[in-house]
């Protein structure tokens, strides 16, 4: 299986990504913001970052990149996207999942590592977990809190969509401790934390992250 990673100026995460990928058994392939093809891949991450040094809003500029517009109709005809971070606020602003993430509601860049539940295993980024699971994995961002009008919310809650909960207490203030939604059909997921780093206990708090990664390769069998 081939996912692709793709960089945008201001990217920091995406070497991470890509061995995350091929932690999985999966070969990853870099793809650059101004491509106008995926390369026949059969996923896509968008990793964490600054993208655009976050202008305007975290994940706006990039949004409208000529990569996202290939991501967009392939993720309209079922291809697995995982957006990280930045990337989930990329993935929000370019209307493939509902909401937006806003500044910390303590306005401070919390960096810790963060204890999830995996609310949901219906995705193409979960079908290996367990409903219920609780994974630690890395979180650092400065607008990570979700938000979203309360008939969204009922709707993510209400179809089974809220994939990821922050446990332990809130750390940015999002709604109904949502860390983490996914697209009607279970294929697109963002989340805030970094389950990229948590592939390896050498290097991580866990392998706790490396679920997601081996989760789609699954997903692309079935």
């Amino acid at each position: 299986m081939r996912i692709g990673v793709i960089t945008f100026p201001g990217t920091l995460d995406d070497v991470d990504a890509a061995r995350a990928v091929r932690y999985a058994g999966a070969e990853p392939v870099s793809l650059w913001h101004a491509d106008h093809d995926l390369a026949g891949v059969d996923a896509v991450v968008v990793p964490g970052g600054f993208s655009y040094g976050d202008y305007l809003r975290a994940g706006a500029i990039a949004s409208l990149a000529p990569i996202m517009t290939e991501v967009k109709d392939a993720a309209r005809r079922g291809m697995p996207v995982l957006g990280i971070c930045n990337g989930f606020q990329i993935l929000c602003e370019a209307g493939l999942l509902p909401g937006a993430l806003a500044r910390n509601s303590g306005l401070h860049f919390v960096c810790r590592d963060q204890r999830l539940r995996i609310e949901s295993t219906a995705t193409a980024w979960t079908g290996a977990a367990t409903a219920g699971q609780e994974i630690l994995v890395p979180l650092k961002s400065g607008e990570g809190r979700f938000v979203a009008d309360a008939d969204t919310v009922a709707r993510l809650e209400g179809e089974g969509r809220v994939v990821f909960r922050y446990l332990g207490g809130n750390p940015n203030g999002a709604l109904a401790d949502i860390a983490g939604i996914s697209s009607a059909d279970g294929r697109v997921v963002g989340l805030m934390p970094h389950p990229e780093h948590a592939i390896d206990p050498l290097t991580g708090p866990s392998d706790d992250g490396l679920v997601l990664f081996t989760s789609v390769l699954g997903a692309a069998v079935g």
